[in-house]
Order: structure tokens, then sequence, then C-alpha cells
């Protein structure tokens, strides 16, 4: 019987060291299904005479809240691009080289909002500097405006003042937390009319995405006049799509004109 015991016993200590096991650490099995049952629960430190923890949460501060609490205080483009720069609950912040506010002439009557920085507008600080700049310009130009033609003004903006990384979409608590900003920044600027230009801008002033549906079409953005249209870098993508740019830009200058 002991011998049966025995070479019973070396054959499950054989099969366990096919398992992997190498080295015993307890005199006795321990079935480690068992343990959360069998193990008593361990015991909280000595804080007999320690005062009792606080159990309440500490406050949680509301970006979007904090957001208009500071755009609302600003009275003027300069007291609105210092909040923004002070302005730490977007993440954003942390990646950019640079706060891209606006360029162009403030109280101009148009007023272009673009959706986030690039590579390049990160590097200078300024809206719309490169290759979609540079075809914003010459669009402009077809109807006798631009960024630095104090005859006929424009003064350009973008939903979020930071790059985000890889220049990814902007996410939906970004945008949100710029709108407060961008809003104010609107009143401030004082436009006859905005021009919408893209799928973020759309959603950050309309509430709505499908820019190729909504484009051409006149609507209202915060009481004002409101033009979407199809962004520059979309055009750089999509040339065909500079025939329906072009009849956008009549429109915007035919309802200036109308005044």
């Amino acid at each position: 019987m002991e011998s049966a015991q025995y070479h019973q016993a070396l054959a499950l200590l054989d099969w366990q060291i096919e398992l992997g096991a190498t080295e015993a650490i307890c005199d006795a099995p321990v079935n480690c299904y068992d343990l959360p049952d069998t193990l008593a629960k361990p015991k909280p430190p000595e804080t007999r005479n320690a005062p009792a923890a606080q159990t309440t949460p500490a406050a949680q501060t509301d970006p979007v809240a904090e957001a208009g609490r500071l755009a609302e205080a600003a009275q003027d483009l300069d007291g609105l691009r210092a909040a923004l720069d002070g302005f730490e609950h977007c993440e954003l912040k942390r990646g950019a080289r640079n706060l891209v506010f606006s360029d162009g002439f403030p109280g101009a009557p148009v007023m272009i909002i673009g959706e986030a920085p690039g590579r390049d507008e990160d590097r200078e600080g300024r809206p719309f500097v490169g290759r979609a700049g540079q075809l914003l310009d010459k669009m402009l130009a077809a109807i006798d405006m631009g960024r630095d033609r104090a005859d006929a003004p424009v003064y350009i903006t973008n939903v979020l003042p930071w790059r985000p990384p890889q220049n990814r979409d902007p996410h939906p608590d970004e945008i949100a937390m710029m709108r407060p900003f961008l809003e104010r920044h609107i009143a401030l600027a004082n436009p006859q009319a905005i021009v919408v230009m893209g799928n973020i801008s759309a959603q950050a002033l309309l509430g709505k995405r499908g820019i190729t549906r909504l484009r051409g079409t006149w609507t209202e953005c915060f009481g004002r006049p409101a033009l979407p249209m199809f962004h520059p870098a979309y055009l750089l993508r999509q040339p065909a799509a500079k025939r329906e740019a072009w009849a956008d830009l009549l429109s915007l200058k035919a309802r200036l004109s109308d005044g």
C-alpha cells in the first residue's frame, strides 16, 4: 500500500513538473481557487487615534463653465486672447508650440472661422499660413478681399486655438470647451457675416455636419448671417470642388454688396 502511494505521489510530482512547476514553497498543498474564501481578510492599519478620513470628493472644475466665465469677462480681443492663454483645462495646449488666435483686421465685415491649426500655423502662431492658407488667400483675392487689404479686409480665426496631435479631428469635449471663447470672439470682432469653413466649424457653430450638403446655403450663427463653405484643405484634395467654392465666394461678395 505504501509503495502504491509512493508511486502515485511521484507520478503527480512528474505531472506538475511537466506543467512548469520548479519548486515547492509549502509543506502542504494549497488550492488557489479556495484562497479568497479561506484566507482571513487583512486588518486595516491601526487608526484608533487618527481622525476620520474625508469621504467627500474634491470639487471638480467644469471646464466649459470656466471657459464661459473667462470669455464673458473679456472686454476686448486682447483680453480674450489673454483669457485663452491662461485657460489650463484643454490638453491640446500642453502639446502645442503657440496659441493661434487670429489674423487679418479685427472689425472686418467678414470673419472666417476654420477648424484647427496645422503644423505651419502652430509654428508661426497665425491661422491659415500653410498650403490651405495660401489657397484661401487666392480665393479671397479673386473677389478683391484679403487679410492684408485695409480696403476690403477679412478677419480669420479657428474653432481651436491649439494644434491637435497629428492634425487629428478635434474631440467633442475640446470643441465644447472652446465654444464659449469662440462665441465671445465673434461678439467682440462684430462681423457682418461669418464664413464657416469645413465640417468641424459647422459642428461647432451650427451644430451640424455634412459640409457637402450645407455649403452654399446661408444660415445664421449667433444672430449673424453665416455661409458654410468647403475648407481649402478639402479643395486641395478635391480640386473639382473649386467650382462650388467659387459660387460660394460670389454669394459672399453679393451679400456684402447688398449690405
